[in-house]
C-alpha cells in the first residue's frame, strides 16, 4: 500500500488554511512551507502538522520544490491554500495510491472554481485539468516564477472526480494578486529572452477575451464569466505592458 504526503505553500492563509488542511487530513503526511505570516497562519497549520517549515520567501516554485524535499512518502499531492479536496476526489486517490496503477506515475483531474460567488463552468476553467497526484521520484517543479507547474517524467492518468478552487472572493482579492502575478509574468517573459512586441500587446489580450468569453462560451457563466474574461484579457495586456517597461529600461542603462 502506497502512502501519500500533502505539501501546501502559505503566505497569510489564515482565512483559507482550516478547510483546505480539513480536506487532506486523511493523508499519512502534510508538509507546509510558510513565507513568515503575520496572521493566525502557522497556528492553524500546526493544528494539522508538525511539519511546518518558515522560510523567507524565495519564490513559488522554490518554496515549493523545499516542500517536496520533506516529503518521506511514495506519493505526493500537491495543493493551494484556496483549494479543497471533495470526499469523491478523496477516495479516488486513497484507492490510486493504495493499488496497483500500472505504469502511470502521476494523475491530473479538473478544477472547479469559484469565483465572484459563483461556480464558473465555462471560460476554459472547467473542467481545466491539473496534474497535483505524482509519484515522489518522477516529478519536479518548474521554474516559472508565477503559474509553475509539475514536470512529470512518465505517463500521466485520469482521475474522474474534481478539485474545489475558492479564488478571489471579490475584486479587491483578484488585484491583490493582479500587481504582483503580472509582475512576475513579465519578468519570467524577459529572463526567458522574449522581447517586446507591439503586436502581443495589441492583439493576445482581445485573443484571450474572445477564446474565453466567446469560443469558451464564458457568457453561460452570466456577468461572472463577462469580468473574468475582461479581466483575464487586462492581465495579458498589463503583463505585455510591463514587459515593455522592463525593455525600455534596460535599454536605457545600456546606453
Amino acid at each position: 500500500m502506497g502512502k501519500l504526503s500533502v505539501i501546501v505553500i502559505t503566505g497569510n492563509e489564515e482565512r483559507n488554511l482550516a478547510d483546505c488542511l480539513f480536506s487532506v487530513g486523511w493523508a499519512d503526511e502534510i508538509v507546509v512551507v510558510d513565507s513568515a505570516s503575520e496572521d493566525r497562519t502557522v497556528e492553524i497549520a500546526r493544528r494539522f502538522t508538525q511539519k511546518v517549515y518558515i522560510r523567507p520567501w524565495e519564490g513559488y516554485s522554490a518554496a515549493k520544490s523545499f516542500a517536496l524535499q520533506q516529503c518521506t512518502n511514495d506519493w505526493v499531492l500537491w495543493i493551494d491554500a484556496d483549494e479543497r479536496v471533495t470526499k469523491e476526489l478523496s477516495a479516488e486517490i486513497q484507492n490510486a495510491v493504495g493499488t496497483e496503477v500500472g505504469d502511470y506515475v502521476a494523475f491530473e483531474f479538473s478544477r472547479k472554481s469559484f469565483f465572484l460567488g459563483r461556480w464558473i463552468r465555462h471560460c476554459g476553467w472547467y473542467p481545466g485539468y491539473v496534474v497535483r497526484l505524482f509519484r515522489r521520484t518522477a516529478g519536479s517543479f518548474s521554474d516559472n516564477k508565477v503559474h509553475e507547474y509539475l514536470k512529470i517524467e512518465g505517463n500521466v492518468g485520469r482521475l474522474r472526480n474534481y478539485l474545489l478552487h475558492y479564488t478571489d472572493p471579490d475584486l479587491r482579492h483578484y488585484f491583490e494578486k493582479f500587481n504582483r502575478y503580472t509582475t512576475l509574468a513579465a519578468e519570467g517573459l524577459a529572463e526567458g529572452g522574449s522581447s517586446f512586441s507591439m503586436v502581443h500587446l495589441m492583439l493576445r489580450p482581445a485573443w484571450v477575451f474572445i477564446r474565453m468569453y466567446i469560443i469558451k462560451r464564458g457568457f453561460l457563466d452570466g456577468m461572472e464569466g463577462f469580468i473574468l474574461s475582461v479581466l483575464s484579457s487586462c492581465y495579458v495586456f498589463t503583463k505585455y505592458a510591463k514587459l515593455w517597461e522592463l525593455t525600455a529600461r534596460n535599454k536605457r542603462s545600456n546606453r
